[in-house]
């Protein structure tokens, strides 16, 4: 026997202003070449674009591009020390989004 359930029918309806961080989260990891880049961080560990670049198949310019996106996410933080800009995984942010998500999931569904 089937059951049916009263699904919610505004589809339309905007995503909540506290989701947009979220979701931009998920936009910046919906792309291989950005999970590939997260995939060389150690544990604590801080690179630049240069040695990101030198074990990628991208252009620096592409991994610049890449890095920007996962920053403006909150995934990744940086610090520009002289000339280069050292990106870290920025693991409280992403906690903080994934307990989101997790808190969605157990009070509703």
């Amino acid at each position: 026997m089937s059951k049916f359930i009263d699904m919610k029918s505004d589809y339309t309806r905007s995503i909540p202003p506290e989701w947009w961080p979220m979701s931009q989260v998920f936009t910046a990891l919906g792309d291989e070449h950005r999970q590939r880049i997260l995939l060389l961080f150690d544990k604590g560990e801080r690179l630049n674009v240069g040695q990101i670049a030198k074990v990628s198949t991208l252009a620096r310019s592409s991994v610049s591009y890449h890095l920007k996106i996962l920053h403006e996410a909150g995934v990744l933080g940086s610090e520009k020390i002289g000339k280069e800009v050292w990106f870290w995984i920025n693991r409280a942010g992403l906690e903080q989004t994934l307990q989101n998500v997790l808190g969605y999931v157990q009070d509703n569904c």
